[in-house]
């Protein structure tokens, strides 16, 4: 079997934990933070993990 390809896109945003879940950062921290919330900018600085439906599909763009 050939060896699979790492989709460096993905790989960017997404980071495996030791348990096999897919961490990811949040939206909405860029710019335009004037109108936001010191509270709701300090979530934002939490990572997230990825959705039970969509961890399928980022587990096998990043393989490794």
């Amino acid at each position: 079997m050939p060896k699979l390809k790492t989709h460096s896109g993905a790989a960017k945003r997404f980071k495996k934990t030791a348990t096999g879940k897919v961490k990811r950062s949040k939206a909405f921290k860029r710019h335009i933070l004037t109108s936001k919330s010191t509270k709701k900018k300090r979530h934002f600085d939490m990572e997230g993990l990825v959705s039970k439906a969509d961890t399928p599909k980022i587990k096998r763009m990043i393989p490794y």
